[in-house]
């Protein structure tokens, strides 16, 4: 009788170590917290403060790769050339080739971030990225190349979503929560470099500039790769002839056409709001949000 005691679900395993007492739904509020906790004790550990946070997408390889995918689909064609879903194939093949371009500019973003973030007294400016493939992968990369710290902070999805091995091991993490994720984006984020993406980083993006239009964080400098696609996805002329959003809106954002580019663009706007970036401690706890 005693053994069926000691074997009962409510008292063999203490509640923080009672797996499925953590997941019932009234235990929410607990998760939660502890999906925000881990991470934030472990990046204050490493003195991880400010970041650059890069998004993009996920199915952007490197340039080899684009090109060897494209001619695995073009020998399929040439196998069945009427057939309409190959020649769609070859046709999206042949863009993601052209913009596997991105990948390398993401690689070198990260290493230049890498390189000057770690200019200064202070904690360096790491990269941040959503720790999965494509570019997220490039940037994290590139702050491997200058063997730099870099985060990658990572969620459980049925695809595309596992860590690319570029990350920092110590600073890669697996979210439950995507809310939870988000806001350690925004909390160390002190610059928003978007290349392009599909939902995930147009998500991440219209995050980001509705919390800065909505004075619901600090401003930042947030950087869109690639002109021709950002105009092509998303007309913000558009919604301002709508009247869906003020003129001023659109200087919320700015263009950027390389790695180079997109770091200077990051630094002229530190310079122009007489805020510095580099080699400054920074509280990475203190809520940004108002």
């Amino acid at each position: 009788m005693l053994d069926g005691v000691r074997n009962s679900p409510s008292y063999k395993s203490a509640a923080d170590d009672d797996p499925t007492f953590l997941a019932n739904p009234l235990t929410r509020g607990v998760r939660l917290q502890l999906d925000y906790y881990k991470p934030e004790v472990i990046m204050r550990e490493h003195r991880i403060g400010g970041g650059i946070v890069v998004f993009g997408s996920a199915r952007t390889p490197e340039p080899s790769e684009a090109k060897r995918r494209l001619k695995q689909v073009e020998a399929a064609l040439k196998a069945k050339p009427a057939s309409p879903k190959l020649k769609a194939e070859v046709e999206r093949a042949k863009r993601v080739v052209h913009n596997s371009r991105y990948y390398d500019m993401a690689r070198d973003l990260g290493k230049l971030v890498s390189e000057e973030g770690a200019k200064g007294p202070g904690p360096r400016l790491v990269i941040i990225t959503g720790g999965g493939p494509g570019i997220m992968e490039a940037a994290n990369r590139g702050a491997f190349d200058a063997k730099a710290p870099n985060v990658g902070l990572n969620i459980s999805l049925p695809h595309e979503q596992w860590p690319n091995p570029y990350i920092t091991p110590e600073l890669c993490f697996n979210f439950h929560y995507f809310a939870i994720r988000k806001l350690h984006f925004v909390m160390r984020a002190k610059a928003l470099v978007a290349f392009p993406g599909g939902f995930g980083t147009l998500d991440e993006l219209f995050e980001i500039l509705t919390l800065v239009q909505t004075r619901k964080t600090r401003s930042r400098p947030v950087v869109l790769v690639g002109k021709a696609f950002w105009n092509k996805v998303f007309n913000v002329d558009a919604l301002i002839e709508e009247g869906v959003i003020d003129p001023g809106d659109k200087h919320l954002f700015r263009y950027a056409e390389s790695a180079r580019e997109a770091w200077d663009s990051i630094l002229e706007w530190y310079a122009q709001n007489g805020q510095p970036l580099v080699g400054v401690p920074t509280e990475a706890a203190k809520p940004v949000v108002a």
